[in-house]
Order: C-alpha cells, then structure tokens, then sequence
C-alpha cells in the first residue's frame, strides 16, 4: 500500500481533531447551559412551590470519549445526562420530568434557533451558531449498600441504564487498543459527514463497529484502510449493531437508522475501491493523494506543486516544521473527568500536599539531599526545578475507612505534548500505600495532580494540587 503515513497525521492532527481550545469551549458552554438549567429551575421552583433539585451532571457522547472531529458548519453536539434523586421527583414521571426542563431552559436561555423540545430520548436545545445540547434525563436510586442505579427517562417509560456505562466501556477499549481506536472512529466520522446529502449512523454505532474490527497496523493510513475493509464485510454480513453494554438492545432503533447503516456499507464499499491504485506498483504520490481526495472529499487531499515536498522523509519534514515554527505536534488526549466515571458526593475533607526531593547518585546509591513541601515552596512564589521525586500524599483525609484511592495526572505544556505525554487518565493505585502516589519532575509547565476517595463506587471526597516545574 502507498506509504501516506504521514499525510495521514498531518490530515488527523490538523484537519480531523477538534483542538484543545475548542474542546474546552465546548466545555465551557455546557458547563454554561447547565447552570442556565439549574437557574431555571429555581425559578421554576419558587412559581410552584416544587424543589426539583439536580444531583448529577455526566457529560456523555464525542466530547466525553475524545473522538469530536473538526465540523466547518461547527455543528457540534453537546450529550449531557442530568440526574434528579429519586426522592426529589415525588414520582414525577418521565414526560412530565422532560416538560419541566423544557420549562426551566425557556426561563433562562436565548439567541435558540429552534426552543428547547423533548425528543424521544433527550431534550434538544440548537442555538443559532448551529451547536446543540442534548440534555438525557435520568432518576437514580439509592441501594442499600449507598451505590446507585440509575433509571432514563425514554420515549415511553423509565428504563433502566447507567449513564456512565458507555464512557466506562469506551476507557476501557482504549486500553486495549490505545489511541488507534480513537484515530480509527474520528477517521471513520470524517469520511460518514464528508458530503453533505449523506445519511450515516451516528458516532456511537462507528464507535462500537470500529471498536470490533480495529486493525493493529502501525501506520494509521493501514489501520484505517484496513479497518474499513472488515467493517465493510462486517456489514455485508449482518447491518445489525447491539449496545456494547447490553447485548440485548439494539442500536437500531428506527428503520431509518437502519436505511442509514445500509448507506454505511454501499458508500464504504464504493469508495474504498477508488483506493485500490495504492497497491499498484506504478501508484504516484499524486495518484496516492487522489485516491484518498475521492474517498474523503476534503481540501487537504488536494496535489499541487507544493506537495512535492510530502514525499520528502519524516525526519526532514520534521526539521522543515521545526524550523517554519510550525505546531504539528502529535498527541493522545487521554484526559478524563472523575464525574463522567462516577457519582460525586464531596462530603468529607482532604488535602493533598507532595514532597519535593532533591537527590544525588553516588557509587550507585542514592542519598537525598533536601525534602521540602509543595506547600511551602508555592507559598514562597518557587516552582519545582525538574529531575526531582514527588512523593503525592494526603495531609489531611477526613474520610472514615474501608474506602477507595484514585489519582489523576495531568500534564501541561509544550515539553508534555512534544513528549506525547500530557496523560490525565484517572486511575485507580493498587499499591499500598493508596495514598501515596510517586512521580518525577520530568516536564517544564504548569501541571496538576488530583485525588478521589471512593466508597461504594461514589467520590465522597477530592482534592487538587498545582505542580508548577521550571528548568530553572
């Protein structure tokens, strides 16, 4: 196959990612749209007499899993799950719960392209820069043991479903096969909307079909060909897709989606044969860049005398970014967020606090030479020079045992992203002791380091800590 490996990462990198800025601005009107609710609903409360309260809010969907691809209409979709205990309903059922935020979003938002209204699973508000949110209306309620379940407010009924069951089943396919599958579904997302007329299954179905036939190649031109090629035989196969969460419920749930899953494999299997000159002997580069212009439609895929230069080596390319100052920087947005895995009840105290220590090697043995707080050394305005050991620990933890720990690790800065390495996940520490957590001042930038105290699968306490690391 014509080796385009690296104009596929320069299409990924700079045309398919949404950017961080982005993402974050998307974050950002959530979090906005969410607070619009609440106020609502206090005003809906003090019209009525009522005191609908929300718990929980869990971002769901693209923006939650990482796979947003870049839209030049910016007709980007927002999935938030709003959770109600159930004791704070009084039996309210699934309509009526749905005719009340519709109600409560009326009361506070504007500038609405078409207003709020209740969809069979959600209620969808547009605004008129073409962004939506779709707000999922779930109940939970309390076990005996303090964990949850949770119930959704659908089309006829409540039913139950976890809103964290998808989030939790797409982390863990990421560990199994690591950033590909993400680069796999936001490649596939970009070929399904890459012309306008087109009807084609929405993320999530991309997601799980990709999720089952992801190809380890090494090169992402072949892990995306060859991933198409099986979900294309897939389909010719069996069009049918199940929740990856319940083998029993179709993702199917119209004809129409299943008109839209027909058009997935008719389209996969006329446009991947215009790829086939990629295994000719005589394939150009400008055949190459043809070939993939037909199958995605996009103005990156476009050859001119300019992209003669694509067929100079990486490494030369590379030393042409470098020195143009041009950002093409690779890396994996692995960052996660503590209430899209679980419940939060922040209702004990902690603090976090880390030991710096300075170290020297002599003979083979290490001996320390100064251990200072990051409290103290923040207070005095210093930051932590790298090539130090953080020793992470709870100063305080007001939470009562048996109990949970969890870490999260974020790096920032461009020393982290040239190292591909700005991590975020949250994690679990298997290693006593849980509180304790052992890292090293390895990059310049402003970083942070959070911890969660879990007890029956709920957070019921967290803290934060800046881990600012100079050169000097």
């Amino acid at each position: 196959m014509y080796d385009l490996s690296l104009e596929f990462k320069k299409f990924y990198y700079n045309e398919v990612v949404l950017p961080r800025e982005e993402t974050d601005n998307l974050r950002e009107k959530k979090n906005l749209n969410i607070q619009r609710l609440k106020d609502g609903l206090d005003e809906y409360n003090t019209e009525n007499n009522t005191h609908y309260k929300i718990a929980e809010t869990i971002e769901q969907g693209s923006v939650a899993m990482s796979t947003v691809t870049q839209n030049q209409k910016n007709d980007y979709d927002i999935d938030v799950a709003i959770v109600f205990d159930d004791t704070n309903l009084n039996g309210l059922g699934h309509r009526a719960v749905k005719n009340v935020i519709i109600d409560a979003l009326k009361r506070k938002c504007t500038n609405f392209k078409t207003p709020p209204e209740a969809l069979s699973n959600c209620v969808r508000i547009v605004y008129s820069d073409n962004y939506h949110i779709d707000f999922a209306i779930y109940k939970r309620i309390k076990n005996d043991d303090g964990s949850y379940k949770y119930e959704h407010a659908g089309a006829e009924k409540w039913n139950s479903r976890n809103p964290r069951a998808i989030n939790n089943w797409f982390k863990d396919e990421i560990k199994i096969h690591g950033e590909k599958l993400r680069q796999a579904v936001r490649l596939s997302k970009m070929f399904c909307k890459s012309r306008s007329d087109w009807k084609m299954p929405g993320g999530l179905i991309q997601s799980v079909l990709c999720d089952e036939k992801i190809q380890d190649y090494e090169r992402m031109d072949e892990m995306f060909y060859y991933t198409m090629k099986e979900i294309e035989k897939r389909l010719e196969d069996d069009i049918e897709v199940y929740n990856p969460t319940d083998s029993e419920q179709s993702l199917l749930l119209k004809e129409s989606d299943r008109d839209k899953m027909n058009n997935w494999k008719n389209r996969l299997k006329d446009n991947l044969k215009k790829l086939d000159i990629l295994f000719d002997d005589k394939c150009s580069l400008k055949d190459a860049i043809e070939a993939w212009n037909e199958f995605f439609k996009h103005g990156f895929w476009t050859y001119d005398e300019e992209n003669n230069k694509r067929a100079c080596s990486l490494s030369e390319t590379f030393s042409l970014m470098k020195s143009s100052n041009i950002d093409l920087v690779e890396y994996d947005d692995t960052e996660e967020f503590i209430q899209n895995i679980m419940p939060i009840e922040d209702k004990y105290f902690i603090r976090l606090d880390c030991r710096i220590i300075d170290f020297e090697i002599k003979s083979d043995k290490i001996y320390t030479k100064q251990i200072i707080k990051l409290s103290t050394l923040r207070s005095s305005g210093k930051k932590i020079p790298l090539g130090r050991r953080l020793e992470f620990y709870l100063d305080i933890n007001k939470v009562p045992y048996p109990f949970e720990v969890y870490w999260k690790v974020k790096n920032n800065g461009y020393k982290a992203i040239e190292n591909n390495c700005i991590r975020g996940e949250i994690f679990k520490n298997e290693e006593e002791p849980f509180d304790r957590l052992i890292e090293e001042s390895s990059f310049e930038g402003d970083h942070y380091v959070e911890c969660y105290i879990v007890k029956n699968g709920v957070c019921v306490a967290k803290d934060r800590i800046e881990v600012p690391i100079s050169t000097f």
